[in-house]
């Protein structure tokens, strides 16, 4: 391919052929976020419409010089696709010649989405879970609960039991005999949210996104120095989870997440929370001593995409995939 003349198209399935290994993922995302703690990254907060209650599409650019990565995802979120058999989320990924903004590629997005939110719990885990941690609840087990269970496996060397709750049981089990044959994990599949988290040392929840959830986890079933990691940002919990239980709560970027609270998501939130970015270059501690409970509510950025998407782009195309195609 010749810039400014053509560009490199990749289809879900030549993104999944490239197949960047996890633990890549997460050492591209752990550079990543230490280039935007030195302020050495531009990203603006993700701006979306949303035509659907509950749903979203979202344009989120940025540029990573390090990686020479700039680009924009285009990206929607529907939480009752599920039901029509159609993924969650779905989109594109646009790169760019960083030199003359010509275009790169085009590349099917879901991939890229997927393994960079698990990419991030595992990251977080590594600095904020407790290193002997052994026992992790993973409530929601769809495409999230796989990712974020896979990222734990890299970054967490001392796993050996999870406890699976979905509101429809037939997938908690169905996800406990793949995942546990996978991982060589135990894995129990569990009827109840209670169930699912009182015995754990990191908690992931990864349900719907919802502007009015059904909340259950109370902050007395969590134990002393448990990892929370809402991807579903704080759906599952009560209130007073993070106003009261947790010592420390961390998010991925100040700004969207306030843009965030202003739409009605984290209600209950405070105004401000210090960056993830802030532990990740070694500047803030995750945490103080083994009994304090500790989250991190990373809500996705474009930093976590297109590090991650160049590096696909460069393998696909030195690997002769994808389809070349005209301007």
């Amino acid at each position: 391919m010749e810039i400014g003349k053509d560009f490199l198209y990749l289809t879900r399935k030549d993104v999944e052929t490239v197949n960047i290994p996890m633990s890549e993922i997460i050492d591209i995302l752990e550079e990543a976020f230490v280039e935007k703690y030195h302020g050495r990254v531009e990203m603006p907060p993700k701006p979306g419409i949303h035509p659907v209650e509950d749903a979203y599409i979202h344009a989120m650019p940025c540029w990573v010089p390090k990686h020479k990565a700039a680009g924009i995802k285009w990206v929607s979120g529907y939480p009752e696709n599920q039901k029509k058999g159609l993924p969650y989320n779905a989109g594109f990924i646009v790169m760019n010649d960083p030199d003359t903004g010509l275009p790169l590629s085009v590349m099917d997005c879901t991939w890229v989405t997927t393994m960079r939110t698990g990419g991030v719990t595992g990251l977080s885990a590594k600095f904020l879970a407790n290193p002997d941690s052994e026992v992790v609840g993973i409530l929601g087990c769809g495409v999230q609960g796989r990712s974020n269970l896979e990222a734990l496996a890299v970054a967490c060397k001392n796993l050996k039991r999870v406890y699976a709750f979905d509101i429809y049981p037939e997938i908690a089990q169905k996800y406990a005999e793949e995942q546990g044959a996978k991982y060589k994990l135990e894995i129990i599949p569990v009827k109840t949210q209670k169930e699912a988290v009182q015995d754990s040392d990191i908690i992931v929840t990864a349900g719907p996104i919802k502007h009015n959830p059904d909340r259950a986890i109370e902050g007395a079933w969590l134990k002393k120095g448990v990892f929370l990691a809402p991807v579903d940002f704080d759906c599952m919990y009560m209130p007073s989870v993070i106003e009261e239980y947790c010592a420390r709560c961390f998010v991925d970027d100040l700004g969207q997440y306030q843009g965030f609270k202003k739409m009605g998501y984290f209600p209950y939130g405070p105004e401000a929370l210090p960056e993830i970015c802030t532990v990740f270059a070694g500047k803030v501690k995750g945490r103080e001593n083994r009994d304090e409970k500790v989250a991190a509510a990373n809500i996705g950025m474009a930093l976590d995409d297109m590090p991650v998407a160049i590096k696909i782009f460069e393998t696909a195309k030195a690997r002769g995939l994808g389809t070349v195609l005209p301007l």
